[in-house]
């Protein structure tokens, strides 16, 4: 009996520390986050992979490292037109990682970007409402932090870490959808 409770007192000592500490948080699962946004629709995931040059040009428009040929993206559908892409990305912040899922609308503008999990501490993560301010914003050369991205204290490499992953999903969203 002693032992069942010194166990359980353990692992949630543990469970606390995790938190406390700053390691991985999950937010939202990708399964919960896109049909959160893309509620009704049909969500068609799509496997693509980008040819050698056609990841050289991501990585040259969005001035960030294309580190995989294979691009995994989810389209959503309401009957036979499609409403939005959902791109997971994951990204290293400091020295873990941070995933988004950047939304494309219909309108290739940023409809969203959802933080998925953050592994670094939670004093590095930006207020939800900083990461809607990508909301609306197209692929041009203004999408950079200090431009059309403001920059935040104290999240600052979050911030740079963000805006990468988001000019990298849009650069490809381009180049899969044949307008570059």
């Amino acid at each position: 009996m002693g032992l069942r409770i010194g166990l359980r007192f353990l692992v949630g000592l543990i469970a606390l520390l995790s938190v406390e500490s700053g390691f991985a948080k999950v937010f939202v699962s990708l399964d919960e986050a896109l049909k959160l946004e893309f509620p009704g629709a049909i969500l068609t995931p799509e496997n693509r992979f980008l040819s050698p040059p056609q990841r050289t040009q991501a990585a040259e428009l969005s001035h960030e490292e294309v580190s995989s040929q294979l691009v995994t993206r989810f389209v959503a559908r309401l009957g036979d037109r499609i409403v939005g892409y959902g791109y997971p990305d994951t990204h290293r912040v400091r020295t873990h990682p941070e995933t988004v899922l950047v939304i494309v609308g219909p309108d290739e503008a940023v409809k969203k970007v959802e933080v998925l999990s953050f592994d670094e501490p939670t004093d590095y993560k930006p207020r939800v409402e900083w990461y809607g301010k990508f909301t609306g914003l197209r692929f041009n050369s203004e999408l950079e932090v200090k431009k059309a991205i403001p920059p935040m204290a104290g999240a600052t490499l979050t911030v740079k870490a963000t805006a990468a992953a988001v000019r990298r999903v849009l650069a490809i969203h381009q180049i899969l959808e044949k307008h570059l």
